[in-house]
């Protein structure tokens, strides 16, 4: 496929393409040069706001899930519990930023994010710290080898609401694995290889065995487990000083904020690749923008997360640059371009799209 019909390719992002399009896709040598000529200024993770939106999140959850339990309102309780779901879920997906920090990167705040985020949420960084990056690697993307990819566009239809509604069973998934799994591990040797190879990454492709860590991220597994294991039993222990209601409502507060984080999941690719290795531009098709002038996504894609498709094009930019990256890239390049065909109008827009390719398909 050369340029002018890769372009062609991209002029209705909402149509629906021929299946194995992605095998037609030439790279757009003009958007990836543009992409990286006219970001460089902007590359630069700003360590103020990272601390002050992490931590600014994490305190209003905490905070809010903490006035969901004391309050007696029924209604007011629920207020402050989607506040709590939509704040921790913002402090969570952190994790994404984290897992693509080059080494000197923002010192200290892996640190402080596993402390005040992913220990408490019993989703510490070493869960996506080298499972993440292999989702970006050239030849890895959309195949089998990918830890985050399943073509749910060419699967049946039942198996949408069955990705979506299995992420409801995370927290206690979750708390099973830090507190019986982690412990019995430690003592028995093929339970800790099979815990660590299952049921130790961020991964939706159940084919997907993860190797052992490597380098620096070894010790900081046994550290980030040992404080998991910990923090679990405490929750299990707390039933006993303050009766079941804040445990059940940490995990409800936890269940949403994985349903939300499936829902995001669903629509951040087109999910429409049967397993051949692609192109970056290709990739980048694949996957999804949801820009301005709508201000949902920041809600449901927050963390520069709206802006998916641009982040496969630039996996090291900071998410607080992706906005003015996208400004540039879109005045650069303009809107008949291969960029324009990742852009999508919204969830709903995309959530109809799988759907309608699910349909037609036989259980």
């Amino acid at each position: 496929m050369n340029a002018e019909q890769t372009i062609s390719v991209a002029k209705d992002a909402s149509a629906p393409r021929e299946r194995g399009w992605h095998s037609q896709i030439a790279d757009d040598k003009a958007m990836l040069r543009a992409a990286r000529d006219l970001t460089k200024d902007i590359a630069e993770h700003r360590a103020a706001i990272y601390w002050t939106d992490m931590v600014g999140s994490a305190l209003l959850g905490y905070g809010s899930l903490a006035a969901a339990i004391m309050v007696e309102n029924v209604a007011l309780a629920v207020v402050f519990a989607v506040v709590s779901v939509l704040s921790l879920y913002r402090a969570l997906l952190f994790i994404h930023e984290i897992s693509h920090f080059r080494n000197g990167a923002l010192p200290g705040f892996r640190t402080g994010w596993n402390a005040l985020v992913g220990v408490p949420m019993l989703t510490p960084s070493f869960m996506y710290e080298q499972v993440h990056t292999l989702h970006h690697k050239r030849t890895q993307y959309g195949t089998v080898a990918d830890p985050e990819y399943l073509p749910l566009a060419l699967m049946n239809a039942w198996s949408l609401p069955l990705f979506v509604i299995i992420a409801i069973l995370a927290p206690v998934a979750l708390l099973f694995r830090f507190a019986v799994l982690v412990p019995l591990g430690a003592m028995i040797p093929p339970i800790r290889r099979l815990t660590w190879q299952r049921a130790s990454a961020l991964a939706i492709n159940p084919e997907f065995r993860r190797r052992p860590p490597e380098g620096d991220l070894r010790p900081r597994v046994v550290m980030q487990e040992a404080a998991g294991a910990v923090w679990a039993w405490l929750l299990i222990g707390s039933i006993f000083v303050f009766g079941w209601k804040p445990l059940l409502m940490a995990l409800g507060v936890a269940s949403v904020v994985a349903l939300l984080n499936q829902l995001r999941t669903l629509v951040a690719h087109l999910w429409e690749n049967e397993g051949e290795a692609m192109t970056v531009t290709a990739q980048f098709l694949d996957s999804v923008n949801v820009p301005p002038p709508g201000r949902i996504a920041e809600i449901w894609a927050p963390v520069g997360l709206r802006y998916h498709a641009l982040h496969h094009l630039m996996p090291s930019m900071p998410y607080h640059s992706l906005p003015e990256a996208h400004r540039r890239l879109v005045k650069e390049l303009g809107e008949s371009s291969t960029y324009h065909g990742a852009n999508h109008a919204g969830m709903g827009v995309l959530v109809a799209r799988i759907a309608r390719s699910t349909m037609g398909r036989k259980s």
